[in-house]
């Protein structure tokens, strides 16, 4: 009781409501182990069944708006990942157990009415009275799920048109060529034919009064089943289309490292050609400048030599000349 205290004041008044004013508050986080992490995920199923025979107790965690915004707004996270994966845990594991008693309720029923009808022939107004019924429990389903989305229009129609199938069903019965006893055995027998809702698992009579109809889908523990259907079926969608958002992600990722490899590949192979090229082209220039200089070696040696051809013809010129000037000089 201390903590039911504790809490709503909480809620009320604020965490930090016993500070003195001049002292620092405590910043909020969403990682506190004192907050509920089914409340951060969503919501905390201690809140939907509260004083019915589905009641989980009072939560012993803290439920605080702005723990939650900060949980919505935070990163993914393993620690995050984790607050869903048991919130997704714990609903789970309670629709399962609400479902494992509807197919015990569905089994009781149908025991029910293998018992009743035992050993015994089903006259034809019967079989007319249970075709009726039928229908009557088709359309009150059918009720049941617009009003479960809101539509009430609709669920009027079909409560109206159930009432007029009731109608017949009275006048089926009145005129029963069979005698009263026979009559009044099958009305009691269909007045008090049960279903099991396939919501929360309570037993309904078929073509009950459209008060106690409303009265059981407006009711506690109805909306809190509902709640949870609808939670965990969303968050299972939401997984799916991250799966297939993930999916697509990975593909153009795929798809741009391929596009990117294709262009690196054609690129290192524009290289390749380049430095190719490029070496050809040094191998070129490298030959030109070799035949260029052996060229100008060969004009520099073949001018060496006439120079030498002519310093040895004009040597020998003189000799010659010398030669005669002495032999004219010995002459005389």
């Amino acid at each position: 009781m201390v903590d039911v205290a504790r809490q709503l004041l909480d809620e009320l008044m604020g965490r930090n409501r016993n500070l003195d004013p001049s002292a620092s508050a405590k910043e909020v986080s969403w990682t506190d182990e004192e907050f509920c992490p089914y409340f951060l995920v969503k919501f905390c199923p201690h809140d939907l069944f509260v004083n019915t025979r589905a009641d989980l107790g009072q939560c012993t965690k803290l439920h605080d708006d702005e723990a939650k915004r900060l949980f919505d707004e935070a990163k993914p996270c393993r620690k995050k990942t984790q607050y869903e994966e048991d919130f997704l845990r714990f609903c789970t594991n309670m629709i399962n157990e609400v479902d494992r008693k509807i197919v015990k309720g569905k089994q009781r029923l149908l025991l029910m009415n293998s018992k009743t009808e035992g050993g015994r022939s089903v006259p034809k107004q019967q079989e007319q009275l249970n075709s009726l019924t039928e229908r009557i429990n088709k359309l009150v389903r059918e009720a049941e799920e617009a009003g479960t989305r809101g539509d009430v229009e609709q669920a009027q129609d079909l409560m109206k048109q159930c009432d007029q199938l009731k109608e017949e069903k009275d006048a089926l019965v009145k005129h029963d060529s069979n005698g009263w006893s026979v009559t009044a055995e099958i009305a009691a027998s269909q007045e008090k034919q049960m279903e099991v809702c396939e919501v929360c698992g309570a037993f309904l009579i078929v073509g009950d009064a459209q008060q106690r109809i409303d009265d059981h889908l407006t009711g506690k523990q109805h909306l809190g089943y509902s709640k949870l259907r609808k939670a965990v079926d969303e968050m299972y969608e939401a997984r799916r289309k991250n799966t297939i958002n993930l999916e697509e992600r990975r593909s153009r990722d795929d798809d741009r490292r391929r596009r990117d490899n294709v262009k690196r590949e054609e690129r290192k192979s524009r290289d390749r050609e380049d430095r190719y090229s490029n070496k050809r082209e040094d191998r070129d220039r490298d030959r030109n400048r070799y035949r260029r200089d052996h060229r100008d070696h060969k004009e520099r040696s073949d001018r060496y030599d006439n120079r030498q051809r002519d310093r040895h013809s004009r040597r020998d010129r003189n000799d010659r000349d010398r030669e005669r000037d002495r032999s004219r000089s010995r002459s005389y």
